[in-house]
């Protein structure tokens, strides 16, 4: 019976080393060395990038859990659902921002004419804590820089600094992944990059002989790479094995870092997976802790605050020796308890920006699932020699911002993209256009003017009082001696500050009540203007499975 029971489990194990070695759709082998379909690494779980909780999704209630004091009427309840995902620990700190600002000024010097704007470009507003009546000049010149201000959340980054923050962060962890993994030569990330030679992910993956500026003496074969001396071909020629690239399909390269939604941001601050009854919520949370109350009620600091905001006309942090909030602007990151979810200042300390355009109606009508107004399409730029168009250090464009401020468009090194055409959307039933973010809420067909049917149908808008949203159009242009020429729109016409460039910010801060720490708050902000008191933190998408744990739900 032993010696029975014996061969059956080798028979078993047998079978089963088999099937993984061939393929379940057509029986082929699978990574042989022969020849035929390489399947990936064997990477099968996404490793979290540094700084990053796992956040597991799934269905929450989304909107106000307390009367609309402000009548704003722009958050009610729904129900929402959003996929698993990773998010900063913390905001991202006055250190961090630093790191980026010194890789700017290595890589492309200001005092060189063709880069001035870059670093200038990506270094935050210090003026935002001056006053009219106030005096905060100490702020203005030593809270981004001072050692003693470095963990503390980095102020004056609008939103788009913040996401060029965050592609640039995607680009040095991949570069730091590529050299762990052997793909990379070792310090190449500090000894070999100029503006000429730099990484990207999306560059790597694409053309990965034109990354480092083509340089290939940095681009090495990788650790899977066959490590035997070449063999001779049928005609005794020896041939050299080529570099081996890292791809997708090597599960090493991490998705990039991101803005997280406004979805993903309310769900992830509330974290009501800490009041959770099997498969219920017990409620909803008012603030990113349970229960009612912003003090402690834990015997080891009952009655301290939870959280850095403004207590009441004039108290920003209680009085002299005994400070219920422990700061008077904002605070070091980890001073707070972390949420459910392991989340530090979630609410309170700086307000934070998200990705999405803000409407005030979150339109359930049509999307209930990672729900994100702010889409535009684009696709990688073909040049004349039908290959991907590379952005080089002597073609950087600028963009202008309404401020007058320059920032680069596209770095050196990185894909040149166009807007999806009708080659992607002829016939689509998903969507029909590259830019999305006034779908059924700024667009023609969602005004009063539009006619069903009728001979305006397919036109686009005509005059500003058929805009939806009627906004300001300050106007910033450069003169032919290259002096910057500022405009305001004095116009008594406009109706509204909403328009398609300006960003939902989540959360209270050191300078908001205790209302505005309610994960479901939401305002907007122009998103190329800052404040002292928005900062940012990074999210990144899940790949793979929604959990990250193989235990089995209870039911």
């Amino acid at each position: 019976m032993l010696s029975l029971a014996l061969i059956l489990g080798l028979a078993s194990c047998s079978k089963k080393s088999k099937s993984e070695s061939a393929s379940r759709g057509t029986g082929w082998n699978v990574s042989s060395s022969k020849g035929g379909f390489t399947k990936g690494a064997g990477h099968k779980t996404q490793e979290t990038g540094p700084g990053l909780v796992f956040v597991e999704g799934g269905t929450f209630t989304r909107g106000l859990v307390q009367d609309d004091v402000m009548h704003d009427w722009n958050n009610v309840p729904n129900q929402q659902h959003v996929m698993s995902f990773y998010m900063d620990e913390t905001e991202v700190t006055n250190l961090m921002y630093l790191e980026y600002l010194e890789w700017l000024k290595k890589v492309y010097p200001p005092t060189e004419e063709n880069y001035k704007n870059i670093y200038e470009g990506a270094s935050p507003d210090t003026l935002v804590w001056r006053n009219r009546l106030g005096y905060n000049e100490t702020m203005t010149n030593n809270y981004l820089r001072h050692p003693a201000y470095a963990n503390y959340p980095v102020v004056g980054v609008n939103w788009v600094q913040a996401v060029e923050f965050s592609k640039w962060r995607t680009d040095r962890v991949n570069e730091a992944v590529l050299e762990k993994n052997g793909y990379l030569k070792k310090n190449a990330k500090t000894l070999d990059v100029s503006a000429e030679s730099n990484f990207n992910s999306e560059t790597y993956l694409a053309a990965p002989t034109m990354t480092y500026g083509g340089n290939e003496e940095i681009l090495l074969k990788g650790k899977g790479a066959s490590k035997k001396a070449p063999r001779p071909d049928k005609n005794g020629n020896v041939v050299e094995e080529k570099n081996v690239y890292a791809q997708r399909s090597s599960g090493i390269l991490l998705p990039e870092y991101r803005l997280p939604t406004e979805s993903e941001w309310e769900y992830a601050a509330a974290a009501d997976v800490g009041q959770r009854e099997y498969n219920i919520y017990k409620g909803q949370k008012k603030y990113p802790w349970s229960g009612s109350y912003t003090r402690s009620g834990k015997r080891s600091n009952k009655g301290f605050q939870l959280a850095n905001f403004k207590q009441g006309n004039g108290d920003y942090g209680g009085i002299a020796g005994w400070s219920d909030d422990g700061a008077d602007i904002t605070n070091a990151v980890k001073s707070y308890p972390a949420n459910d979810f392991g989340l530090y200042d979630m609410a309170g300390n700086v307000a934070e920006w998200v990705a999405d355009v803000y409407r005030p109606i979150v339109d359930v009508e049509t999307n209930d699932f990672n729900y994100f107004r702010g889409n535009v399409y684009t696709k990688n730029k073909i040049g004349k020699d039908g290959k991907i168009e590379i952005i080089t250090n002597k073609n950087v464009v600028f963009d202008t911002l309404s401020n007058g401020k320059l920032v680069p468009k596209y770095l050196a090194g990185e894909i040149a993209q166009v807007p999806v055409d009708e080659n992607e959307t002829y016939l689509r039933q998903n969507f029909s256009t590259s830019d999305n973010i006034n779908y059924r809420d700024g667009d023609k067909q969602s005004s009063k003017y539009y006619k069903f049917g009728g001979a305006d149908a397919d036109k686009g808008k005509t005059s500003d009082k058929e805009i939806m949203y009627n906004a300001p159009k300050h106007n910033v242009k450069i003169d032919s001696l290259g002096n910057m020429e500022r405009k305001y729109d004095k116009s008594s016409k406009r109706t509204t500050l909403i328009n398609d460039a300006v960003r939902v910010y989540k959360g209270g801060s050191w300078r908001d009540r205790a209302y505005w720490l309610d994960p479901a708050q939401r305002r907007f902000f122009p998103q190329d203007m800052a404040t002292d008191y928005i900062g940012f933190r990074c999210a990144m998408s899940r790949v793979g499975s929604k959990s990250n744990t193989k235990k089995s739900p209870r039911n």
